[in-house]
């Protein structure tokens, strides 16, 4: 979730103050964009959000114990009391990076698994822990310690000044009101990095706003919450809503939402977080020095639009960072669920890397021949029926999104990973993977809404199917099997 903040409420002299050194900010960035020199390795990098649970794998609320076990700066609190977040080291994709991205990820799992049994807990990557019931919102346990998480949850609920409606549609709707931001916690997931220079990074994020579909369609793993079988990919929906700042009138308004797709392609990383600042009030309006202040190496810190830039929840995030040495660039994108496995995550990140590589360095930009808004509905759709959506793609027209995937998107996913010099049997291993998730049409939200009914259908109760469920999903998440092998029940 960000830099920690200092208080949990802000007064209006210091939104004020706030809101003038953004803007003083914005015209130092669109300075400094036009005459320094950025980082060009084109690495990338990983975060990973995770879900604690007890033994009959209810939610864990103990993830400063489990983080004082495992003892790695690279393990960090999430706003959930049952989250932590892994932050993987950046390395290059090119040859043997994606193998070494698997074993990394496979190795501080593992430690961080062994240390939280220590607390009696277990780790599950998982879009939305299954086993969540109304209960888990009730009081301030569910929230991690911090000022940042309490700050937010303030601002959050102030600015809308009412409690959060949670509408959520699919085969069985749920519609609640909650009293904080605690659904929010329920999300989790897998954050993928690729450092891209000024130049680089619109014809980057537009071929990343493209392919979310896709994307979002192959890994779908959210298909339950609070009991109720909703979206494949609820996550989409239920962090949209939890975290949303406006009441009914502004949302009938047309005013935008914090968790936003966008509404246009862009041409500059700057107008991105241009805006940011022009459609955004801050959460989090805490300065920070002077405002003019610089790394040794003459990089502004811009500490304002960096902290306002991390609460507008953009699903292709831009990133500014001032580093120690040469300032970098990043694209964020933010999404993919967590999990189900390790061979699952490292595939869906292959596909990413390599249908990025291919459409934004083809000769005729792709997305000049999508409306944004046609992006944005496939999005959508992909999110509410996973494999079993159908979306709108140019030259092709209307398509089952699984059928897109197999036959077009990876031949063009290969063909960017071999320009990005990844060894040819990497390809094979990751996007063989791929290949037969969509072909089987069995992603995480498949099994889990299969294994479910099979569940129930053997005489188990709702919740005590959801238990059986979680306990199924995690051994086969410890096989690191992929998640279209699973048996069902």
């Amino acid at each position: 979730m960000g830099a920690e903040v200092t208080s949990r409420t802000f007064s209006r002299a210091q939104r004020t103050a706030y809101r003038q050194r953004l803007l003083e900010n914005l015209d130092h960035f669109a300075h400094y964009l036009s005459t320094a020199r950025f980082a060009d390795t084109a690495s990338i990098g990983l975060e990973l959000e995770l879900n604690l649970t007890n033994r009959d794998f209810s939610p864990a609320l103990r993830n400063q114990a489990v983080l004082k076990r495992i003892a790695d700066p690279a393990f960090q609190t999430e706003i959930g009391a049952f989250n932590i977040e892994m932050n993987h080291p950046a390395l290059s994709i090119g040859q043997f990076g994606l193998k070494d991205l698997e074993d990394g990820l496979r190795t501080q799992l593992n430690r961080a698994d062994q240390r939280a049994e220590q607390e009696d807990a277990d780790i599950m990557m998982v879009g939305i822990l299954p086993t969540l019931t109304p209960g888990f919102m009730d009081g301030w346990e569910w929230l991690s310690s911090g000022q940042r998480y309490a700050a937010l949850n303030t601002s959050v609920l102030q600015a809308r000044g009412e409690d959060v409606l949670l509408d959520l549609s699919g085969p069985e709707p749920l519609s609640f009101y909650a009293q904080n931001i605690a659904p929010e916690a329920a999300c989790t997931s897998v954050q993928l990095h690729l450092e891209v220079s000024p130049e680089q990074f619109a014809p980057a994020w537009n071929a990343a706003q493209m392919i979310a579909a896709p994307q979002v369609a192959l890994a779908a793993n959210s298909p339950i919450f609070m009991e109720h079988v909703l979206w494949h990919e609820t996550r989409i929906e239920l962090f949209k809503q939890s975290i949303d700042t406006r009441p009914p009138e502004m949302r009938q308004q047309g005013v935008r939402p914090r968790v936003w797709f966008g509404e246009r392609w862009i041409t500059s990383i700057f107008d991105l977080f241009e805006e940011n600042v022009r459609y955004f009030p801050a959460l989090l309006p805490e300065l920070s020095g002077r405002g003019d202040e610089t790394t040794s190496a003459g990089a502004p810190l811009l500490a304002e639009l960096r902290l306002h830039n991390g609460t507008v929840y953009r699903w292709n995030r831009p990133i500014y960072d001032p580093g120690s040495g040469t300032p970098n660039l990043r694209l964020e994108n933010r999404v993919l669920p967590a999990g189900p496995s390790v061979i699952d995550v490292v595939a869906n990140a292959a596909f990413y890397y390599g249908l990025v590589e291919y459409i934004r360095t083809a000769d005729r930009p792709l997305w000049s021949r999508l409306a944004f808004k046609t992006a944005s509905d496939n999005f959508l759709s992909c999110a509410r029926h996973g494999l079993e959506a159908t979306v709108y793609w140019p030259g092709i027209g209307e398509i089952p999104v699984a059928e897109l995937i197999v036959r077009h998107l990876i031949p063009q996913a290969a063909e960017g990973l071999r320009a990005l010099k990844v060894d040819p049997t990497l390809i094979d291993r990751y996007l063989d993977v791929v290949s037969e998730r969509a072909r089987t049409e069995q992603n995480g939200a498949a099994w889990q809404i299969a294994t479910l009914r099979r569940l129930e259908e053997s005489g188990l109760a709702r919740s005590a199917a959801l238990a059986e469920m979680s306990r199924l999903y995690w051994e086969n998440m410890h096989s690191n099997t992929a998640v279209h092998a699973w048996p069902v029940g």
